[in-house]
């Protein structure tokens, strides 16, 4: 029994490729490598949940038995909630509620307790370490994360992800979508909100809290078995939460770029761009080096938070010039000057002496 159960891959491979008996041995193999491919994208991650659901949960001798079994349940349940108010495509949101938006934040923002309560709950000190610079890293960038927003609800006069949407439908010209990302103010704020997006999501180069080389794995160092996985699934939502936000305020939602392409479904559109953003963030995690802690912090309160503000005045601007091309113009101005100050009194060069590298003889 046990020899047939562990060959029942095997056996269902030789069942497809038997289709294509006389068939020439190199179809035979690229036939033999896609469902390779298919089975380990399909039944992989299969088995690594099943993996962790069957590992051993080991709880600290001295931690607080139920903060340290509720943490992850906590930060999963947020994540999840937060889910809840996205529009998918054309009437297809779980929940319509009038302050969509508030919720979302209202909802996110609990992740720092789930966070502090995975690291007091261990009562390590490696945990509680991890946990005090991911609150404190995750607090820094939920300010401009909320405040780049600010802008679209603003200009569109409502909290409602369904009236963002709507509002951003049509053609400018007759062929330029009417996404707010095509907007100074818009695609400054869009950027603000994709890096704090990565921030929050304690995505590389800003995955410090698990730094392995300097905290082991921050707040999740005592967590073993599923409730590891479950702060790793957790992560991995909060990532479809953040992009399909992104999605919903700055590039239109479920609305297609092109007028003649508006017979493809909308869903099909939303998770198109909600796709590209999720291969960003792989791409990052795969090019760029992580960043030390003083850098995030800096970056985030000296110039994310000031362009933050500042796009609430371009977007005011851009708004009472009457949302045409001279608002555009006064809108771009506005932040280019904004930046290009933030650029000359952050100057870091100047700020560094050289190097001096001594090694022992």
């Amino acid at each position: 029994m046990s020899a047939s159960l562990d060959q029942i891959f095997v056996s269902g491979k030789q069942c497809l490729l038997s289709w294509l008996v006389g068939a020439p041995d190199w179809v035979i193999q690229i036939a033999s490598s896609l469902i390779n491919i298919f089975a380990l994208l399909l039944f992989q991650p299969i088995a690594d949940g099943i993996k962790m659901l069957i590992k051993e949960d080991i709880v600290p001798a001295r931690a607080d038995k139920i903060v340290h079994f509720l943490a992850p349940v906590l930060i999963a349940a947020t994540a999840i909630l937060a889910l809840g108010i996205i529009p998918y495509g054309r009437d297809m949101t779980p929940f319509t509620i009038d302050g969509g938006i508030l919720f979302f934040f209202a909802v996110g923002s609990t992740t720092e307790l789930a966070v502090f309560m995975a690291g007091w709950g261990s009562n390590n000190k490696f945990s509680m370490l991890g946990a005090m610079r991911a609150i404190a890293q995750m607090i820094s960038y939920e300010l401009p994360l909320i405040i780049t927003v600010l802008p679209v609800v603003m200009v569109v006069g409502s909290l409602m992800p369904n009236t963002i949407v709507a509002a951003q439908g049509g053609y400018a010209l007759g062929f330029v979508p009417r996404w707010f990302v095509f907007t100074p103010w818009g695609a400054t704020a869009f950027i603000l909100f994709f890096v704090s997006g990565l921030v929050e999501s304690n995505r590389t180069p800003f995955d410090v809290p698990e730094g392995e080389s300097e905290i082991v794995a921050g707040h999740m160092t005592e967590y073993s078995g599923f409730k590891y996985a479950t702060f790793f699934m957790a992560e991995y939502i909060g990532m479809f939460a953040i992009t399909g936000l992104a999605t919903t305020l700055f590039l239109g939602g479920w609305h297609a770029p092109i007028r003649m392409l508006e017979f493809i479904p909308s869903y099909v559109w939303f998770f198109a761009k909600l796709s590209t953003l999720l291969l960003v963030y792989v791409w990052l995690r795969g090019t760029l080096p992580r960043t030390r802690v003083d850098q995030i912090m800096n970056f985030a309160w000296k110039f994310m938070l000031p362009m933050a503000f500042t796009c609430i005045v371009a977007a005011a601007v851009w708004h009472y010039a009457g949302r045409g091309p001279a608002g555009w113009l006064w809108s771009l101005a506005v932040i280019a000057a904004v930046y290009f100050t933030l650029s000359i009194l952050l100057d870091t060069r100047r700020k560094f002496a050289p190097r001096t590298y001594r090694f022992a003889e």
